[in-house]
């Protein structure tokens, strides 16, 4: 079942018909459904997929070779004598009429013969551009080479592409179809624990528990997700154990690059470039209070769901885990399930006033948005307000609170305080609850006339 991507779908299709020379670059991390993405738009079409291999040049050109002779002679027998015979061939079987080809994980062919990006370079300019109707696709899972030897400045690919997609965890509104039958608070908590990412999304079983899975998942030695994370910094970074002192730092509370670097006793120049590589992943996000422009201000704090709540919950518990007490590890991490699902319930919120932005339906254009956190100089108090989205004169303030007992009055009332310290002349008020809003607070919003009251079930029509 093929789920979300659909303005990705329609791009693609858009390229498709243009009927001359395109190149759109496919890239983003592993697991967020990129292949997936591209069989499902080239299905029934004119097409040659390709994956490459981490494996030597003589290989890789074979599976070219294969591939290209397999659609031209139905014979996958044979092999060209170099890249620039077989991309030759593969000009002449896209002369007359359209033909996508796919080279999938793009970097290990450009590892095993690094003159591919040259050649690739010089078939554009003097054959595919002006004598073939080719689309080709490049695609690759390393973030770091997609964007510096594919479409960064100093490749020799650079400016060929007409299209590039950065492939994103889904947002919740595509992620809950994996399970539409779901009661919306279980739903809300596997996108919590899957940050979003397909791949994790598709191992969630609906017929069992939130606590079976996440035992199933993360605290059994044989779960797809308990040695996920490190796997994944083995595969993109080449010191993993600085990422994951890092990682584990913010994962900590450390949230300032000075703390970070305290804690790990790595260099503060040293942190801030595996910092900058952590968020090009991802996995980390550098935050500014909203409205705010001074880096002093700068917190960092883990913007993938999985990897936070991975961090929380299993290194802690690794010793109960690798002796298979999975129902004591939970036990321990129990209630961190719930702290963990305020931010992902921010999050889900923000998404949702951004939907509703789309549709025309929000009453002002979120042009930006963020948290803000800071101290109030008429208490001296340190307060924060979850979200905050402006356009000019007019702002929204909102509250998101994931608690089993629905929001009060005062809930309202400290919203509509707090966002005093902000100059805007129009102000409308949002408040988000997990379960619901009690008859002060609803007879409040209605008297105000400027707040909405949302639950999550209310949000998507659950």
């Amino acid at each position: 079942m093929f789920i979300g991507r659909a303005r990705e779908l329609s791009e693609l299709e858009r390229l498709y018909r243009s009927d001359h020379f395109e190149m759109p670059v496919i890239y983003g991390r592993r697991r967020t459904g990129k292949t997936r993405l591209i069989t499902t738009f080239i299905a029934g079409k004119r097409a040659i997929y390709v994956q490459a291999r981490r494996s030597n040049a003589a290989a890789n050109l074979r599976l070219l070779s294969q591939a290209i002779l397999g659609f031209a002679t139905g014979t996958s027998t044979g092999s060209f004598s170099s890249f620039d015979e077989a991309l030759d061939a593969l000009a002449a079987l896209a002369r007359d009429e359209r033909l996508v080809f796919v080279i999938d994980e793009f970097p290990y062919l450009a590892q095993s013969f690094p003159e591919i990006s040259s050649l690739l370079q010089e078939k554009i300019d003097h054959a595919f551009k002006n004598e073939s109707k080719l689309m080709l696709i490049l695609c690759g899972s390393s973030l770091s080479f997609m964007e510096e030897q594919v479409l960064g400045y100093e490749s020799p690919l650079y400016g060929r592409r007409t299209a590039q997609f950065k492939i994103l965890p889904l947002p919740y509104r595509e992620a809950r179809t994996f399970w539409a039958e779901t009661d919306p608070v279980d739903a809300a908590t596997y996108f919590g624990i899957t940050g979003g990412i397909p791949a994790y999304l598709e191992l969630i079983d609906p017929t069992i528990s939130v606590r079976e899975n996440i035992e199933r998942l993360f605290l059994t030695p044989s779960g797809f997700l308990f040695e996920e994370p490190t796997n994944l910094l083995l595969q993109e970074c080449r010191n993993p154990d600085q990422y994951d002192a890092i990682i584990q730092a913010i994962a900590a509370g450390r949230s300032r690059l000075s703390e970070i670097a305290s804690l790990t006793g790595i260099p503060e120049s040293n942190t801030r470039t595996y910092l900058v590589k952590l968020q090009t992943l991802g996995i980390v996000k550098r935050e500014l209070p909203f409205g705010v422009a001074s880096s002093k201000r700068a917190i960092y704090a883990l913007a993938d769901h999985m990897f936070r709540f991975w961090y929380r919950t299993v290194p802690s518990n690794l010793a109960l885990i690798q002796n298979g007490m999975a129902n004591q590890a939970y036990a321990r991490i129990e209630d961190l399930v719930p702290t963990h699902m305020g931010a992902v319930f921010e999050e889900i919120c923000l998404q949702y006033l951004y939907d509703r932005a789309r549709a025309g339906d929000l009453g002002i254009v979120p042009a930006k948005a963020g948290r803000w956190w800071g101290t109030d100089p008429r208490t001296r108090t340190q307060e924060e307000i979850d979200i905050i989205a402006s356009d000019g004169d007019a702002a929204l303030f909102a509250e998101c609170k994931w608690r089993n007992e629905p929001a009060d009055a005062e809930v309202l009332r400290t919203l509509v305080h707090r966002s005093e310290l902000f100059p805007h002349a129009e102000k409308c008020y949002f408040v988000f609850s997990k379960t619901g809003f009690t008859a002060g607070c609803t007879e409040l919003a209605q008297q105000r006339g400027d707040v909405e009251l949302v639950t999550l079930a209310d949000m998507y029509g659950d």
